[in-house]
């Protein structure tokens, strides 16, 4: 490819249909013309100026074998790459650099030179602590590599960079320490992410369904984190890391069940807390699953297994209510999930008016017309607080909940517990990237329950879990015979 400035920049042009943000210069060097084009909107305007167009203009050094060379020489403090085509050269156009045309050049310079925008580094809404590292990921892909290198000052780091995305060619990083992944689930991930066939990824979770064994399913078979410290710790376990431009959000494989019964809290906080706190949630979560599905069923099949005081507390403050338990029942969750949909869309400040108009005013007025009952309202609005101990499954246990109504309404307790145990077959059937997703229950792994209901110390931690494929079992050099 011999390059002219003049009509390259003109077929460049009518590829980008003459996009009037496609802006060029032209300068004097060693008596070729150059020609600069760049987008406007995404190029720093100062970079450019200071770092490109001032050191080929002021350039007083020896001119070498050829005008490309000598000016790769005189911008030698900014990354260039070397395009063999002009596609080629578009396409990092397009992703913020700037390019270079000298005519009579076999190539053509991209110069990075590209406007960097981070929103400023912040604790992520949906991972408060109380204590530990308060950094989140932000959208831009290279200020959140640079927060994981940071923490992982070792060769092992390996970072793979794609494109994924017919139109959006979005930049995706598979980060992961190479010396703890699986080779076999590594494989298996870039396999899967290379096949993508998509015209755009807007963010990570584009890429989940093309990630999951079972892309129907329900369940939540992809971890996802916004915390770079969370992400080093799970890479340190063996897991991958999948970072997608533009997004705070990272994707990790494998994911077992128990990752979100965890949390960031728990490793900067006392073990014997730490273990309170987990069976809390485990108990909370049954409770937000099933606790609406059995009050119906009581109430409906089974009210003499009740004590009778209680049993005569639900007759007073249901006497008069027109509508069936199952009916009533399902008429909360629905309302409940509307306002919590109608305050989520909200604009902030009218958010917090629109919860106290919900919950109180037309909860209260809805008891004192006698549509609901007072035991209905209290069990659905807990249910609906519960699911939040474990926040990044509330969507399915809320469906979970739903079945778990419905079943009872029909069958009763005998349902439910049927209901409970076919979920739990049928989540042991499920396999994430050679990690048992009821791991390390189901199945039962001894040494990895250091870290399940009961966490020990970081010091008595020493291997890595059973339950994620790993390349090295030990967590601490010990001598020689390590691994």
């Amino acid at each position: 490819m011999k390059v002219n400035a003049v009509e390259t920049f003109k077929i460049i042009q009518e590829k980008l249909h003459n996009s009037k943000d496609l802006k060029s210069r032209v300068v004097q060097f060693f008596g070729t013309e150059l020609k600069i084009c760049y987008i406007a909107e995404i190029t720093d305007n100062e970079l450019l100026t200071n770092g490109l167009i001032y050191p080929i203009c002021s350039y007083v050094g020896q001119k070498n074998k050829d005008v490309y060379s000598t000016l790769k020489n005189a911008i030698s403090t900014i990354e260039t790459v070397d395009c063999d085509s002009i596609d080629e050269a578009i396409t990092l156009l397009l992703s913020g650099k700037t390019l270079v045309l000298v005519n009579k050049a076999d190539k053509i310079l991209a110069c990075d030179v590209e406007k960097i925008t981070v929103r400023a580094v912040s604790e992520p809404p949906t991972s408060v602590v109380i204590k530990g590292p308060r950094e989140g990921f932000t959208e831009s892909l290279k200020f959140n590599l640079a927060l994981i290198r940071k923490r992982l000052k070792t060769e092992d780091l390996v970072v793979n960079m794609f494109e994924v995305g017919e139109i959006t060619k979005t930049q995706i990083g598979v980060v992961y320490i190479d010396s703890v992944v699986d080779k076999s689930v590594l494989k298996m991930v870039l396999k899967r992410l290379k096949e993508i066939k998509i015209d755009g990824v807007l963010d990570s979770h584009y890429l989940v369904s093309y990630l999951q064994n079972k892309p129907k399913s329900l369940f939540k078979q992809v971890g996802d984190t916004e915390k770079p410290d969370i992400l080093v710790g799970k890479m340190l376990e063996g897991r991958i890391g999948i970072l997608v431009d533009g997004s705070p959000i990272v994707l990790t494989v494998p994911f077992i069940l128990i990752e979100d019964l965890q949390n960031s809290d728990d490793y900067y906080s006392q073990p014997i807390r730490v273990g309170f706190i987990r069976v809390l949630r485990f108990i909370g979560v049954i409770m937000a699953v099933l606790l609406p599905g059995v009050y119906v069923a009581l109430e409906r099949y089974h009210y003499k297994i009740l004590p009778t005081e209680f049993l005569v507390t639900i007759m007073n403050t249901t006497q008069g209510i027109p509508f069936a338990p199952f009916i009533e029942v399902l008429f909360v969750i629905l309302l409940f999930e509307i306002l919590y949909e109608a305050n989520l869309r909200m604009p902030q400040y009218f958010g917090m008016a629109m919860s106290i108009v919900g919950a109180l005013i037309l909860g209260d007025t809805a008891i004192s017309a006698g549509l609901v009952s007072p035991p209905t309202v209290m069990i659905v609005a807990l249910s609906g607080i519960i699911f939040y101990i474990i926040p990044s499954q509330a969507a399915q246990f809320s469906i979970l909940r739903l079945v778990a109504v419905v079943i009872g309404a029909c069958i009763g307790l005998y349902g439910i517990l049927l209901f409970c145990l076919f979920v739990l077959s049928y989540l042991s059937s499920f396999d994430s990237y050679k990690s048992a997703y009821l791991a390390p229950t189901a199945p039962y792994i001894a040494s990895d329950q250091e870290d399940t209901f009961v966490r020990k110390t970081i010091k008595e931690m020493k291997t890595r879990p059973k339950s994620i494929a790993n390349n090295r079992k030990n967590r601490v050099r010990r001598g020689k015979d390590e691994d």
